[in-house]
């Protein structure tokens, strides 16, 4: 068993496709197939499902499958932590961070990337949950979410402050001319709203019927990138948070906040305290506060 095995095996997890994971790892299909099936072979297991396609992985295969995920992290922090041994900060920073705030992840991504420019990200849009699990497992080295939920005994925490929420629009089709927009105004107008269960969408609810209102929004998606898509043709408007950095995504996009408008639980960065954790991770921890720190 190798690393580039185990690498093998979470590419077709990924793509779920033999040709797309063996393109992927930069190889043919005929060696990606080779290298799994010796990988069986060592193991006395079958791992995945073949028809005429990939069909998905067998029980066994899943339960691999969470393994590999692990000594592959091991793997690149080994890798991170060398890498500081020397000196240098390379490798892959995972973070995971909920979809909608008040943060800007490229405000401190963008310096951490031009001191140290071999550093390389990979971002997920995740549920609060689905960040702290990601840390508890190790398949994520910082997350930012939600701190409602948080236990500080497990986690190092720096708090990133609340959520304020203003209604995003495409000024060629829609024209608000107010400072600010009472709730009352944004029931009446067309909507859309991230799906239901969502903690962000939960909060926008709760403001709604704290005042005794119910919109039904023309369209909801757990996608971000759909809601803007909506948003550009004038399907609808939506509530999202301000400086998170979508108004400038295009210059007929505008955000005007809402009165009395947040998300009750403040949104912080957070490490791991357990070992094993990265050196990356803790420098990139560390690099964040102080760009934080600063007047």
């Amino acid at each position: 068993m190798d690393i580039k095995q185990l690498k093998f095996l979470i590419a077709l997890d990924q793509t779920r496709h033999f040709g797309q994971a063996a393109a992927l790892c930069h190889v043919t299909q005929p060696t990606l197939s080779m290298r799994l099936r010796n990988l069986e072979d060592e193991l006395d297991l079958v791992l995945v499902t073949r028809g005429q396609r990939f069909e998905g992985f067998t029980e066994a295969g899943e339960r691999i499958l969470a393994w590999a995920r692990t000594l592959l992290a091991a793997y690149d922090g080994l890798q991170a932590e060398a890498a500081s041994c020397r000196g240098q900060i390379v490798g892959s920073l995972r973070l995971g961070m909920v979809p909608l705030s008040s943060i800007n992840p490229m405000s401190f991504l963008t310096p951490l990337a031009q001191r140290y420019p071999e550093l390389q990200f990979q971002l997920s849009s995740l549920s609060s949950e689905q960040v702290i699990d990601g840390l508890s497992r190790n398949q994520l080295d910082l997350g930012i979410c939600y701190l409602d939920q948080i236990n500080t005994a497990y986690f190092e925490v720096i708090e990133l402050g609340s959520t304020s929420m203003g209604l995003l629009y495409d000024t060629r089709h829609f024209q608000f001319d107010q400072p600010e927009l009472p709730w009352d105004q944004i029931s009446d107008l067309p909507l859309g709203m991230l799906s239901k269960g969502m903690h962000y969408r939960q909060s926008v609810d709760l403001s709604f019927r704290s005042r005794g209102l119910y919109p039904k929004p023309v369209l909801e998606s757990d996608s971000t990138y759909q809601l803007i898509q909506a948003i550009c043709t004038g399907i609808c408007c939506a509530i999202m948070p301000l400086n998170c950095g979508l108004d400038d995504l295009s210059e007929h996009i505008r955000i005007v906040p809402i009165a009395s408008a947040s998300v009750h639980a403040p949104i912080g960065l957070l490490l791991r305290r357990s070992e094993p954790r990265s050196a990356l991770a803790e420098k990139c921890f560390a690099e964040v506060k102080a760009l934080l720190d600063r007047p």
